[in-house]
């Protein structure tokens, strides 16, 4: 079941994302009086399709992009069948090469719309809860990779990069972490400061799922939350409410003293001392195959909520639109120095699915990563490779510089190559989350 709510969600944000990117293209190209064709989100076979006008729309099977096809011009559908006949005045090729770039750009343009839209909404729907870096006042709980920089267990982080921070979450963000050069934390340790330096490549490390199941979090104090029917926790009388006070006589305090003595124990017998309404209690129990009781649990720091007016959400939600694209930015950057390796750090349809979307449906995630998806198929969109809107945009750039308008021979073959890496690009992606699902 969780599969097919992946496949539904990654199906709908892309179809929604590529209706409207193609419709930016649509709607300029009719503003200046092309003739567009065809309308298609889904490439072909087709699945169903009505013509209005002079414009075919439709739906093709395979929803992993869609297009739209305006006369006159050389696309990925490499018809090149007009190439030897005289411009009509219709064609994409007839009209002035500032209304052909602001075609070309026209769905560039409505993702990012799209994508600021969705930030701005949902900051202003949800606001902002997040853990103070004051509250954490137990410190972080450091795992493996943690440690392997020299964090430990207990420091308190108050500065990353030489900025105190405010909110917890600044210190585990990659765009203000992993992804600049020379980072470091600052911590609090036995009454000192002392600066944790993070090598360059570590985010490599951080994309690795078999590397990294977590890095840092903060020591929690909890009580049991809700309970899984018919799990070891419930059949032995745990009951929401409950703190747990020892597990197999070891004092438990935090969360993540919980677990790391009751993972390790799969199909083992368990005792919990319990602080029932100030009554202490003892139940036991045998773990799960996967180390597991069955309780959820409800984490005691407080979070700080913040409410913000339209203008607010408007000018926050901008900048976190924005960033999307500034990270990729940095992430491509890292990718070409060497720093990350391109097979973990890029992912196809079925990464996208598993990683961003989930196998739970949550709209305001489902938006969340729409709104992220979009900004992200704007910036790839406006790379200058031939076949991408970024590729036309570029000889469009250069038409309009020079004054000279490259030859259709040239415009074609340029095209075929852009497919080439294209596709090329798309194989290695598919390739690459089915190897990384498998091993």
């Amino acid at each position: 079941m969780e599969i097919l709510v992946m496949a539904g969600q990654l199906i709908l944000g892309l179809s929604i994302l590529v209706g409207l990117h193609e419709l930016g293209h649509l709607l300029a190209a009719k503003a200046f009086g092309m003739r567009v064709e065809q309308y298609f989100i889904g490439f072909p076979p087709k699945i169903w399709s009505i013509k209005r006008g002079e414009t075919e729309y439709g739906v093709g099977a395979i929803p992993l992009g869609g297009f739209v096809k305006i006369s006159g011009m050389i696309d990925e559908s490499l018809d090149t069948a007009h190439v030897n006949t005289e411009p009509r005045p219709y064609e994409f090729r007839a009209k002035p090469a500032w209304q052909r770039l602001i075609v070309m750009l026209g769905g560039i343009i409505v993702n990012v719309i799209v994508g600021i839209l969705i930030f701005v909404i949902m900051t202003y729907k949800n606001g902002n809860t997040y853990l103070a870096a004051k509250d954490a006042k137990y410190g972080i709980v450091a795992y493996d990779l943690a440690q392997g920089i020299g964090l430990k267990t207990g420091d308190k982080i108050v500065k990353v990069n030489g900025k105190e921070i405010t909110d917890f979450s600044e210190a585990i963000s990659v765009s203000n972490v992993f992804l600049h050069n020379n980072s470091s934390y600052t911590v609090e340790r036995d009454g000192k400061l002392v600066d944790i330096y993070i090598p360059n490549n570590f985010v490599d490390k951080l994309v690795d799922k078999k590397a990294v199941a977590q890095f840092i979090e903060p020591i929690e104090p909890f009580k049991v939350g809700d309970l899984v029917p018919g799990q070891p926790a419930t059949k032995a009388g745990l009951k929401s409410g409950d703190v747990i006070t020892s597990a197999n006589g070891q004092p438990i305090h935090f969360y993540h003293e919980f677990t790391k003595i009751v993972k390790p124990l799969k199909n083992k017998r368990l005792t919990l001392g319990i602080n029932r309404n100030g009554q202490p209690l003892t139940l036991t129990m045998t773990t799960t195959e996967e180390g597991t009781i069955g309780f959820y649990p409800e984490l005691l720091l407080p979070l700080t909520k913040e409410n913000y007016t339209f203008g607010e959400a408007l000018s926050i939600g901008t900048k976190k639109a924005f960033q999307v694209v500034f990270d990729n930015i940095k992430g491509f950057g890292k990718i070409f120095r060497g720093e990350v390796s391109a097979s973990k750090a890029l992912s196809g349809p079925i990464g996208i699915a598993q990683n961003l979307f989930g196998g739970i449906w949550v709209w305001d995630r489902f938006w969340t990563v729409t709104g992220l998806l979009s900004m992200a198929l704007a910036f790839m969109n406006a790379l200058p490779i031939p076949a991408l809107d970024g590729g036309h945009a570029t000889i469009l750039g250069y038409e309009i510089i020079s004054g000279r308008k490259p030859s259709d021979r040239f415009l074609e073959a340029a095209q075929r190559v852009g497919m080439v890496i294209l596709l090329g690009l798309m194989a290695f992606a598919i390739f690459n989350d089915v190897f990384k699902a498998v091993f």
